[in-house]
């Protein structure tokens, strides 16, 4: 899995004091830049032509979007440069190294910084191809555009860990799907306070679902919020289980890609980054960090989660009738 980046998409402006800004980016490094190809030809694979000519219009003017979604002058540009990105990605099993981010995007309006979606697109475009694409979300807020937009399909398995409750709200285990849809999403909401036990357990225990689902290729909405310095929630995942998880997408699949999406805190998202790089490239761990463990109470409240969302998807999947502990 190599980097696909371009120095464009640190012109993307958001006011002083933003969590998401161009330091993000430039905390990975002088990073190989690549010539990225303009998505906005894609994007009414997902969004509405009123939502594209209304963030148009709105980064003509630098309007703000919502309480949280900034816009700028080149931001229209640079958005529909990083669906681009996360397109080149798909078709190489490569890393888009991209903002703004995507997966808080709706087919109809943006939110959580988030303007166009650029894992929504890229995978869009796949099914339109006849594969089938399985999702994995594993930034610590819920990817609720990326859920909406496939929640009536079974050709996209969707999966996201998210903290709950958190923004931007939803995300529970009721949550499964709707119609042709109904199973095909899977929500595993984490309690406060979940540390590397709880969220490898949960990774664990419904990859089978994944494994069932039989992906002709896997996209992944690399956020890396969890991390138990970021500012912006309340998860306790150290930088090891990133590199856990890459290993694991390696050994279960052939064809992944990814998209960054959060990780909000710079001195740590470089380490998370290219931890998940190293474990899906077969390279030496990048940045040890001593495991997390989850309170009783998180443990507690996990569980009680996981045994019921095993028991909504049961119907659909070939899941076993009893969680296994957390050891």
């Amino acid at each position: 899995m190599k980097l696909v980046y371009n120095k464009i998409f640190l012109e993307h402006i958001t006011p002083p004091g933003h969590a998401e800004n161009k330091t993000r980016l430039e905390s990975l490094g002088n990073l190989p830049e690549s010539t990225i190809i303009n998505g906005e030809p894609f994007l009414e694979l997902v969004h509405t032509k009123a939502h594209i000519e209304k963030i148009r219009e709105a980064c003509t003017h630098s309007e703000q979007i919502d309480a949280d979604t900034f816009t700028s002058p080149k931001s229209f540009e640079i958005a529909t440069h990083a669906v681009g990105a996360a397109i080149m990605a798909s078709m190489k099993n490569d890393f888009a190294i991209v903002r703004p981010p995507g997966h808080h995007a709706y087919p109809n309006k943006a939110s959580g910084f988030c303007l166009f979606n650029n894992i929504a697109i890229a995978t869009q475009k796949l099914v339109n191809e006849g594969k089938k694409v399985f999702i994995l979300d594993f930034d610590g807020h819920l990817g609720d555009g990326t859920l909406q937009t496939f929640y009536n399909t079974d050709k996209v398995l969707f999966w996201s860990l998210h903290q709950y409750p958190a923004f931007p709200g939803g995300g529970f285990v009721t949550e499964i799907g709707e119609g042709k849809g109904k199973g095909y999403s899977v929500n595993v909401p984490l309690p406060p306070e979940s540390g590397d036990d709880i969220f490898m357990h949960a990774i664990n225990n419904f990859m089978t679902i994944a494994e069932q689902f039989s992906p002709d290729v896997v996209g992944i909405s690399a956020g890396f919020d969890a991390h138990i310095e970021d500012p912006l929630l309340q998860l306790r995942i150290s930088a090891g289980t990133y590199y856990k998880i890459g290993q694991l997408l390696k050994n279960k699949f052939k064809n992944v890609f990814a998209v960054l999406e959060g990780g909000y805190n710079t001195t740590y998202l470089p380490k998370c980054l290219f931890n998940f790089l190293a474990g899906i490239n077969g390279d030496p761990i990048y940045y040890s960090e001593e495991e997390t463990h989850s309170q009783s109470e998180a443990l507690n409240d996990y569980l009680k989660r996981a045994s019921m969302l095993n028991t909504n998807l049961s119907s659909y999947w070939n899941l076993p009738a009893k969680l296994e502990g957390i050891k």
